[in-house]
C-alpha cells in the first residue's frame, strides 16, 4: 500500500467530515428478485467493517455495486466522492474467483494484475510495480510461491494471493467477500495483522462474514443487512436480538455467558456465488 497517500486522504477526509462511502436510496433488482432496496448509509474513512447477514441479504450485491461492476437501479452511490465505475482504488476480491488455473500464470503473474490500473495498458512494470507485488507477496506470507504455477496452490495459498493482488494495488478501500474461507488459523490471523496495518494507514476496509461473534471481537463497525438496512454501528448496537431476529428468524440469539455476550445460532455458511446474481 502507498500508506502516505492513503494517510493524506484519510486526514483530509476527517477535516473535511467527508465519508469513504456514501449510499443514497440504493436499490438493486435481477428481473422480479430484490437483492437490496432503498439502502442508505455513510461509511467513515478509515473505518473496519464487517458486513453480515443471512445468505441472500445483498452482502455480494453491495460489494459488487461498490466495486463498480453493477450498476444499480435506484440511488446515488460514491465513493470518496466519486462514482464506482470511476474509481481506480477500490479492490475488490469477490467470492467467485474466476482463473484457468490450468494457464500457465505464475503467483507474481496474478499479483501484478492488481496494478494493472495504475500502469495502464501501454506501461511495462518497473521497480516499482515489482517492489509492490513482492512485498504483497511477502507481507501474505507466499513470497517463497512468487514463482508457482497457480494450479500448483492449494485452497488457502490462493486466498492468500488473491488478498496480495488487493493490496498490490494500493486501494484506499478494500472489500473482501469470505476471505477466511478455507483458511486456516495462522492465515485467518495474518489477515487480521494485514488489516491492522491498513487501518493504521487509513484504509477503509469492507470484509463480508457469517462469523457474528468474529464480526463482534475483531471490527469496528458492523453492518447488517438482510436486503433492507437493519444496522450500521457498534457491535453492541447493531447485533441486538431484535436486531438478529429480523435477518435470521429465531435462529440465532444472544446469550450472556461469564466471557461476556456470546451469539448462537445457524448464521449460514460460506457460498460459492455467481457474480452476477442474486446472492450474498
Amino acid at each position: 500500500m502507498n500508506a502516505t497517500r492513503a494517510i493524506q486522504k484519510h486526514k483530509h477526509a476527517e477535516a473535511e467530515g467527508l465519508p469513504a462511502i456514501a449510499i443514497r436510496g440504493l436499490s438493486v433488482r435481477y428481473g422480479q428478485h430484490v437483492a437490496l432496496e432503498d439502502l442508505t448509509l455513510e461509511v467513515p474513512s478509515g473505518a473496519r467493517v464487517a458486513v453480515v447477514g443471512p445468505n441472500g441479504a445483498g452482502k455480494s450485491t453491495l460489494f459488487h455495486v461498490l466495486a463498480g461492476v453493477l450498476t444499480p437501479d435506484e440511488g446515488n452511490v460514491r465513493v470518496h466522492e466519486h462514482r464506482p465505475t470511476r474509481y481506480l482504488c477500490t479492490a475488490y476480491v469477490s467470492q467467485s474467483r474466476q482463473l484457468d488455473w490450468d494457464f500457465p500464470v505464475s503467483v507474481a503473474d496474478v499479483v501484478m494484475m492488481g496494478r494493472t490500473g495504475l500502469l495502464g495498458l501501454l506501461r511495462r512494470p518497473g521497480t516499482a510495480d515489482q517492489e509492490a507485488v513482492r512485498d504483497a507477496l511477502n507481507q501474505m506470507g507466499i513470497g517463497e510461491l512468487a514463482e508457482r504455477q497457480v494450479g500448483a496452490l492449494s485452497g488457502g495459498q490462493r486466498q492468500r494471493m488473491f488478498v496480495a493482488r488487493a493490496l498490490a494495488q494500493e486501494a484506499e478501500l478494500l472489500l473482501l467477500d469470505e476471505p477466511l474461507a478455507g483458511l486456516d488459523l495462522s492465515s485467518q490471523e495474518q489477515i487480521f495483522d494485514i488489516l491492522d496495518v491498513l487501518r493504521a494507514q487509513g484504509v477503509t476496509v469492507l470484509v463480508a462474514t457469517h462469523d457474528l461473534n468474529l464480526a463482534v471481537e475483531r471490527f469496528d463497525h458492523i453492518l447488517l443487512l438482510k436486503r433492507h438496512l437493519l444496522g450500521f454501528g457498534d457491535p453492541e448496537d447493531v447485533l441486538t436480538n431484535e436486531n438478529l431476529h429480523l435477518a435470521y428468524g429465531g435462529h440465532v440469539e444472544v446469550i450472556a455467558t461469564s466471557e461476556g455476550r456470546k451469539i448462537l445460532g445457524d448464521m449460514g455458511g460460506h457460498h460459492a456465488h455467481d457474480e452476477g446474481g442474486p446472492h450474498g
